[in-house]
């Protein structure tokens, strides 16, 4: 019997799929438990090599890795130990400290942590610069975490900000909790320094809207000027450049733009030291 080659061309390619799912490729998974096992897999050897490698650090660097182990949470620490054992910086490297130099720690969420190599690639040499151990959240997991992330280390400046998880706290709330942690944070000595909240888009799965930002940078503004604390205004700085240096329809940025979001924090901190 003679097959037609159009009927060849539509009878070949689907033989061939049905083979590939019969077999396919080696090492590729055929179900969702299978999938499962091998990203447990890799996960565990990926694990294995993190605690090899912290093993070998003084004591500490150990230490700190213990504090990120803790505060990373399920989506942060398997990035960081990926970066780790690969032998990348990160924002949340160990920062061994010239005790000659001021220490600053910044305290924010994922767009802090964004900025943070920034800040110390524009202050090298002239600070140190740590960063909570965290994706710092609302003003309810600082208050929960506060005492961790100050840590028993001496700070002359902490720049900190709580506001994008927050676009939901009640304000008479969101002012509430930020009283608690001024008044916590005051207790080391540090100049305290506020960083206003970058702006939101009202984004398309209506997770993020614009009104809340605003809202929330007029509350906490005007408990900073109450106490007296520093504001540096990044959503000021930042909002002409939204539309080159925010990514689309996300709260987070690109390199440019926590590049640009870096240096301003730096020069604010540069001022803050030496008013």
């Amino acid at each position: 019997m003679k097959i037609l080659p159009a009927v060849l061309s539509i009878l070949l390619p689907a033989v061939a799929s049905a083979q590939t799912s019969a077999n396919p490729p080696k090492g590729e998974p055929t179900n969702a438990s299978e999938a499962a096992a091998q990203k447990a897999k890799a996960d565990a050897e990926i694990d294995a090599k993190y605690q090899a490698l912290v093993a070998e650090l003084p004591p500490d660097q150990q230490a700190w890795e213990r504090v990120l182990q803790y505060q990373l949470g399920g989506f942060y620490l398997p990035l960081h130990k990926k970066e780790k054992i690969a032998g990348r910086s990160s924002a949340w490297d160990f920062v061994q400290d010239d005790p000659k130099l001021p220490r600053v720690l910044l305290i924010g969420d994922s767009v802090s942590r964004g900025y943070t190599q920034a800040v110390r690639k524009a202050l090298a040499g002239k600070v140190n610069v740590h960063r909570a151990p965290a994706n710092c959240g609302p003003t309810a997991s600082g208050i929960k975490n506060i005492d961790v992330w100050l840590g028993d280390g001496k700070w002359d400046l902490i720049h900190f900000n709580f506001g994008i998880h927050d676009r939901n706290t009640p304000i008479p709330d969101y002012r509430q909790r930020l009283e608690q942690l001024i008044e916590r944070m005051r207790k080391t000595g540090a100049k305290l320094m506020w960083a206003s909240t970058t702006p939101c888009p009202d984004t398309k799965d209506g997770k993020y809207k614009s009104a809340p930002i605003p809202e929330r940078n007029t509350a906490a503004a005007g408990v900073m000027n109450k106490h007296g604390i520093a504001i540096d205004d990044l959503f000021a700085a930042i909002t002409p450049h939204l539309a080159t240096m925010q990514n689309p329809d996300d709260v987070h940025f690109n390199a440019r733009g926590y590049d640009f979001l870096g240096e301003t924090v730096a020069k604010a901190i540069e001022e803050g030291l030496n008013p």
